[in-house]
């Protein structure tokens, strides 16, 4: 049976983020933690939190093995953009996009 956790709206863009989906997926949740514990970077808190989330609805759900489960699906998608304006020289303005991330980690 499938555990799933799910951060979704994440303030970080999916960019920086996806490269330690791939770094986790197929390892061992016990593994992954200790993974994403030697990187400094913001993306790899958020998916520590999100990992521990999905154990702890394992162990919720009365999982007998929690040291087994496996990190099955790691994704990162999309989320709503939303679009500030900065004003710049003689008039004109840049566009500021701030990007969201939906985070989905499936423990099997």
């Amino acid at each position: 049976m499938p555990y799933i956790a799910k951060h979704r709206f994440a303030q970080i863009s999916p960019r920086k983020v996806r490269p330690f989906a791939d770094l986790i997926r197929g390892q061992f949740a016990d593994d992954a933690l200790d993974i994403l514990s030697c990187h400094p970077n913001r993306g790899a808190r958020l998916f520590e939190k999100v990992i521990k989330s999905a154990l702890g609805n394992a162990e919720d759900q009365r999982e007998a093995k929690i040291k087994n489960l496996v990190v099955s699906d790691a994704r990162v998608d999309c989320g709503p953009t939303s679009k500030r304006f900065r004003p710049k020289s003689r008039g004109s303005s840049s566009v500021i996009i701030k990007r969201t991330a939906h985070i989905t980690v499936e423990l099997e």
